[in-house]
């Protein structure tokens, strides 16, 4: 697959990605499907979840598979613009669950802080990083959205990711997937798109 091919299926997931987390209402009926590929058969993919129950989910025609690396807090620098997953900490500010790194094209879409459903009481903060902070627990950033300013502490084991080339042929059994997909009133999941660690990488989102 070409270079700017890649770029470009990259900045599609980007942008769907930052679509879903950034319309609440969106966000509410959305139905996120997280954890190991236990088959793909044509358009059906059934998934061992996180919660370790099976889910199928039917793929829409012309589905696409986007990818995910693993990267390093060393990555993240001033005027990155970063997803981060985040829960508040008892002697204040916020600790990182995740981080995913977005390529430079997409700084500004879909930003903002809402509610995530990583964690319970989790967020999901789309802004920019004013500020990158190595200390001696692990690092500290800070970041800028829509006029305000949040504090975020990446311990040392925090899964840090950014955008992969990936295609069909990485969605085998055992492969660690997140799909955004829709549930239907009958309960049955859809999607158009399957997000799949490469490298032994984990989805974190």
């Amino acid at each position: 697959m070409p270079h700017n091919l890649n770029a470009l299926t990259g900045l599609v997931w980007a942008a769907g990605f930052l679509t879903m987390a950034s319309h609440g209402s969106l966000a509410q009926e959305a139905q996120r499907v997280r954890g190991a590929i236990e088959s793909l058969n044509g358009n059906t993919l059934v998934v061992k979840t996180r919660e370790g129950t099976e889910q199928t989910v039917k793929l829409k025609p012309d589905w696409k598979v986007r990818g995910i690396r693993k990267a390093s807090v060393e990555d993240i620098k001033p005027g990155d613009f970063v997803g981060v997953a985040s829960l508040p900490k008892a002697d204040g500010g916020d600790g990182a669950l995740e981080v995913l790194i977005f390529p430079a094209a997409m700084k500004g879409t879909g930003e903002g802080s809402r509610p995530w459903d990583l964690k319970p009481n989790s967020t999901m903060t789309n802004a920019t990083v004013a500020k990158a902070v190595k200390a001696v627990d692990g690092h500290t950033i800070t970041l800028t959205y829509q006029g305000k300013e949040k504090t975020i502490s990446i311990a040392d084991d925090t899964p840090i990711v950014t955008i992969a080339p990936a295609g069909k042929k990485d969605l085998v059994a055992g492969a660690r997937v997140i799909v955004m997909g829709e549930k239907a009133a009958d309960g049955t999941v859809s999607s158009a798109n399957v997000t799949v660690g490469t490298n032994g990488a984990v989805p974190p989102m």
